[in-house]
This record gives C-alpha cells, sequence and structure tokens, in this order.
C-alpha cells in the first residue's frame, strides 16, 4: 500500500574551526584552510539545494545526478547516499538504490532514515519481511517515528497480515494526527477486515478535513457503491476523476496503490458497472 515515506535530510559533516593569536605564517596557513573549507560547505549546499529543488519538481532523474555529484566530492557524506537511493526509487529502481542505502547505513548506523528508505525499496520488490526487519530497526532508534509504523503497517499488509497492519496504521495516525496518509490506510485496512461500517465513517472523516483527498473519495465511491447508494458513489467520483485520473486504472490501484483486495473489488465494480 502507498502511502509510505522517503526521507530526505542533509548532513554537512563538515567543522570549521579558526584559532586566534596565532604567528602570521600559522594564521596565514589556518586563513587558507578556512577558505577552502567554506568554499566546499558552499559547493556542497549548491549541488543539494539543486537536488532537492529536482526532487520537488518531480525530475527524480536529474536530481540522482546532482546526488551523484555530491558523492563524488563528499563520499563520507551518509545522506547524500540516502538521498541519492530515493531518486532512484523515485524512478522506481528500487533494486538499483539498495547499494545506496547500505553504504549510508555503513557511514551513519544510528541515523534511522538510511533504514526507513531502504525499507520502501523493499516494499517495491515484494521483500516485505527485510522492510519489517528495516522499519523495526527505525523504530529501535526511535520508537515515536510515526513514518516507521505507517510503513510497517504497508508490508505487514503485502504479507496479508492486514490485523497487525491495522495497529500500526492506528499508531502511525496516532502519533502525528494530522498525518492523512496513515488514517486512511487505517481506514482501508478496516474495510479490508470487514468492519465497513467504522471504515465508511473514517473515509468521510478524512473527505470533509481534506476535500480535495482523491485516495478517500475514491475509496468512498467503491464502498458506497457496493452498499447500493449510486447517487453519493457517483458524487464523489465527479470530484475523484477531477482530481485523480490514476483511480480510473484498476491495474494501477493494485499494483501501486497496493489498496487492499475487498477495496480493490469494490471500485472494480463500480468501474465496470458505472461505465
Amino acid at each position: 500500500m502507498v502511502g509510505f515515506f522517503l526521507k530526505i535530510g542533509l548532513v554537512l559533516g563538515l567543522v570549521i574551526t579558526i584559532h586566534l593569536g596565532a604567528v602570521a605564517p600559522v594564521a596565514a596557513a589556518e586563513d587558507a584552510q578556512t577558505q577552502q573549507a567554506v568554499e566546499m560547505l558552499k559547493d556542497l549546499d549548491n549541488l543539494a539545494g539543486q537536488a532537492y529543488a529536482a526532487t520537488n519538481a518531480g525530475d527524480f532523474a536529474k536530481a540522482e545526478v546532482y546526488w551523484t555529484q555530491l558523492i563524488d566530492k563528499f563520499p563520507e557524506n551518509a545522506a547524500a547516499w540516502s538521498n541519492r537511493g530515493n531518486a532512484r526509487v523515485g524512478q522506481n529502481k528500487p533494486l538499483e538504490a539498495l547499494p545506496d542505502y547500505q553504504k549510508a547505513i555503513e557511514l551513519a548506523p544510528e541515523a534511522p532514515d538510511p533504514y526507513l528508505n531502504r525499507g520502501v525499496a523493499l516494499e517495491a520488490l515484494g521483500r516485505w519481511q527485510a522492510a519489517i526487519a528495516d522499519y523495526d530497526k527505525v523504530l529501535q532508534l526511535d520508537p515515536k517515528d510515526p513514518l516507521a509504523f505507517n510503513n510497517r503497517g504497508n508490508a505487514k499488509a503485502g504479507q496479508g497480515n492486514w490485523e497487525d497492519a491495522l495497529v500500526d496504521y492506528l499508531r502511525a495516525a496516532d502519533l502525528a494526527p494530522d498525518y492523512a496518509f496513515a488514517r486512511a490506510n487505517y481506514a482501508l485496512a478496516l474495510y479490508q477486515l470487514g468492519h465497513v461500517d467504522e471504515s465508511i465513517r473514517a473515509m468521510k472523516n478524512l473527505v470533509r478535513k481534506y476535500p480535495k483527498f482523491a485516495d478517500m473519495r475514491a475509496a468512498l465511491t467503491a464502498a458506497l457503491w457496493v452498499q447500493g447508494n449510486q447517487g453519493e458513489a457517483e458524487s464523489q467520483w465527479a470530484s475523484v476523476v477531477g482530481l485523480d485520473a490514476r483511480y480510473k486504472d484498476i491495474q494501477w490501484i493494485k499494483a501501486i496503490r497496493r489498496w487492499p483486495p475487498a477495496m480493490a473489488i469494490a471500485l472494480e465494480k463500480f468501474l465496470s458497472l458505472s461505465s
């Protein structure tokens, strides 16, 4: 189930130390070293800024180029390795991303982000248990990380373990009340487990709070249609089409968004009968 998150961040890892009161030749040497360090920081900051801009624009291929340039200049920067992995996952290259995350973990074994990001790549490869192990590591390092709980729920859902996934989604939503996708995943898991009325209430609450939340409007469409509320279902669908046309593609729903089977079947019924 989508609704996972990659985390991006940058650790400069450079410290500039200036000593005052030295004799002139030593001071001159230190000034030169300080200037070199300043230039390195500027270079790093510039490359990182371009990489983030490309990422925000959805141009992950360009972001990968910038992160590679940064890695070439600063090979000990763990965040650069992790972020290049993210850029590769963004291009649907999860297998290529794994060595980057591994290098980031070697450089910064106590940093949670590379484990979280590697978990996402492992999920994309269907390696659910390995992904869960990485999310467990994140939670060992930060027991209150809502992204790790949500993503672990996704991996458990991938295994068909919807009861445990439900618990993780709720924990993520409770830790971060504005984390809409965690609450959405919770609503979808409720539907899969047969708690239909509770699921629909949760979906309606989300749509009320986030009117442009296409995922929940599409889910409501499916659930209401199956219940026989055709008029309300079609009203929800009119909004979905204007917000995100991908929900017309049932294969995208199943393989990329990874809705629970019961919810995907319900939407498939709507799409087949309403067309």
